[in-house]
């Protein structure tokens, strides 16, 4: 199975379990990561995208939900 690297807006569980979005992607070495529903600036780094799994990419989270018509 190949790995999905993490990228900006995709929501993501780390290492500890924890979910996050990435905010940022530092020269390509930093990740920067935030609580997916946090109104505070709480946020961490890592430089280990390989510790990231994907739960859903940014694309699938913005995509309007289809409603039953």
């Amino acid at each position: 199975m190949i790995r999905v690297r993490p990228e900006v807006g995709d929501l993501v569980e780390d290492e500890t379990g924890q979910h996050a979005i990435v905010t940022d992607i530092r020269r390509a070495e930093i990740w920067v990561l935030r609580p997916p529903s946090s109104v505070t600036r709480t946020q961490w780094e890592t430089d280990d995208p390989g510790s990231l799994h994907v739960l859903q990419a940014r694309a699938a989270r913005l995509r309007p939900e289809q409603s039953d018509r």
